[in-house]
């Protein structure tokens, strides 16, 4: 047997017991994280909502996860605007990858950083909130109503009335009880 011939054929095996070596600890090394659920974003449209027939307003709520893509989004009968449709969820999806408010972007065009405006395919307006579980953004929530300030206060309703990321985090975990 000459030796292209020994080498050839332990190249095979060899090949599989470095791919089978590498491939085992490659899979222990994936990371956990946690992620807005449907039920979780059902549950923060529902408060949402809750509060702004407590108002009488009409508009648009939407929760996204945290690249920014829509898991849930209500248009209420008689919304404010029609625009709000596209708006709330570009809102909640500005406030998810920005990872802070929407208004923050507004803020900014407002006091003179006007290449902001510049940014593709987001929304510079109040209304959209990051989701923040234990200091890590999984989603965010828009709401499209009557006013800037009318946004805020819905969006922020979302969380059930939560003051603290802890508080979120119930919320977004589906624990209400521990909330005023």
């Amino acid at each position: 047997m000459n030796v292209g011939l020994r080498a050839r054929q332990w190249i095979g095996p060899a090949l599989v017991l470095i791919v089978a070596v590498l491939s085992g600890p490659a899979s222990a090394q994936l990371a956990e994280k946690k992620v807005l659920t449907l039920a979780a974003a059902q549950k923060m449209v529902v408060a949402a909502q809750l509060e702004a027939e407590r108002k009488h307003l009409a508009g648009v709520i939407a929760v996204v996860d945290d690249g920014g893509w829509p898991i849930l989004v209500l248009r209420m009968d008689h919304a404010a605007f029609v625009a709000s449709v596209e708006l709330a969820p570009g809102k909640a999806r500005t406030a998810a990858l920005f990872k802070k408010p929407s208004q923050a972007l507004e803020d900014a065009i407002n006091h003179g950083r006007t290449a902001a405006v510049t940014a593709h395919d987001f929304i510079e307006m109040q209304g959209g909130l990051p989701v923040v579980v234990d200091g890590e953004v999984i989603g965010g929530i828009g709401a499209s109503f009557d006013t800037p300030e009318h946004d805020v206060e819905i969006a922020r309703a979302g969380f059930g009335g939560a003051d603290t990321i802890d508080e979120v985090a119930a919320v977004a975990q589906g624990d209400h009880k521990n909330l005023r």
